[in-house]
């Protein structure tokens, strides 16, 4: 068997993570014969919860977890990494501005990148989830120099399967029947999911979108608004944040990562924007549609741009540059 790698999940007390866990330690992403050593970072308020969470891993018996490291304290959590999934960032409370939230994140991300430069692999893998997760990743990034900008991305698989599941369900087809959306730009409420170059397989043929769900009207509208706005509809329906659906696109993009896309098949990730096609600005983590082969990943270039999609990739970057802009300045502080 091969050796143990060792991967650390953040905010490892909290909701998402008490769904991830479970899937990463038992295999379905790294794969069913590569042990796992993971460790797990909260705060310390939180660490007698974490110790429950360290007992139900322990009692899932789970043949490939080798070890797991609860702790508080960054030099033992990101040390010889080979992936992170950095969950745990400040949520916005009540009446707190948006650049207050992005100063409380900079200082956790800044922190937390420079965790990563000092103990971790050069190779290291890193997922940003914790929100705003563009721009959190960015400044991860630029505080861990010598890392790869390649290794950081930021998930928005989590809006690409939603995109999928609202297509199949309109056409009434399994999800996995719908593939090749893409969602551009930020993980808000501004990100554009496009369907343009999305493909439905109906009885062993591709169809178009557009030809299979025949509602342009619906696909230009309402069909945007849920993806965008579906976030929300979960924490006004549970009254806490979607859980179990990042849980699951958390270990999607990162088994992608590990063992590459489908052929003819392309998803939706967080990367660096410099060098794209698309004229989306420089030095901005913006989702792409994006390939994954032997743990690197390509922006599908090429792709037609309608002027309808060119204006909401464009109000995306917008948001995201001013975002970076906001943030950076904090970065010297």
């Amino acid at each position: 068997m091969a050796d143990p790698i060792r991967v650390l999940v953040t905010g490892a007390a909290g909701q998402i993570a008490y769904s991830l866990l479970y899937g990463i330690a038992k295999g379905d992403v790294f794969g069913k014969d590569q042990p796992i050593i993971l460790l797990l970072l909260d705060i310390p308020p939180m660490l007698p919860v974490l110790d429950g969470v360290v007992m139900e891993l322990q009692d899932c018996a789970l043949p490939l977890l080798r070890e797991v490291i609860p702790t508080d304290k960054e030099d033992v959590a990101f040390k010889d990494l080979d992936a992170a999934v950095l969950v745990g960032s400040m949520p916005r409370k009540e009446g707190m501005e948006r650049k207050d939230l992005l100063k409380a994140n900079v200082n956790i991300f800044k922190s937390q990148g420079a965790a990563l430069e000092k103990f971790s692999k050069k190779t290291v893998k890193v997922l940003v989830v914790g929100n705003p997760a563009n721009t959190n990743c960015l400044i991860a990034a630029k505080s861990a120099p010598s890392i790869p900008k390649e290794n950081f991305s930021c998930l928005t698989r989590l809006d690409h399967n939603r995109a999928r599941s609202q297509v199949a369900i309109r056409v009434g087809v399994p999800a996995d029947n719908v593939k090749n959306v893409i969602i551009w730009g930020n993980h808000s409420s501004t990100q554009y999911p496009d369907v343009h170059h999305a493909k439905v397989n109906i009885q062993g043929s591709e169809v178009n979108v557009f030809d299979a769900v025949k509602d342009d009207s619906w696909l230009k509208g309402d069909f945007i608004s849920t993806v965008q706005q579906r976030g929300a509809a979960v924490i006004k329906a549970r009254k806490l944040s979607s859980a179990m659906s990042a849980a699951k696109a958390i270990c999607d993009h990162m088994r992608d990562i590990w063992f590459g896309t489908p052929e003819g098949e392309f998803i939706s990730m967080g990367v660096y924007s410099s060098g794209n096609s698309y004229g989306v600005p420089e030095d901005l983590i913006y989702s792409f549609p994006v390939v994954i082969k032997d743990k690197s990943w390509k922006i599908v270039d090429g792709l037609p741009i309608k002027d309808f999609s060119r204006e909401k990739m464009d109000a995306t970057a917008a948001e995201l540059v001013e975002e970076r802009d906001t943030a950076v300045s904090f970065l010297g502080v």
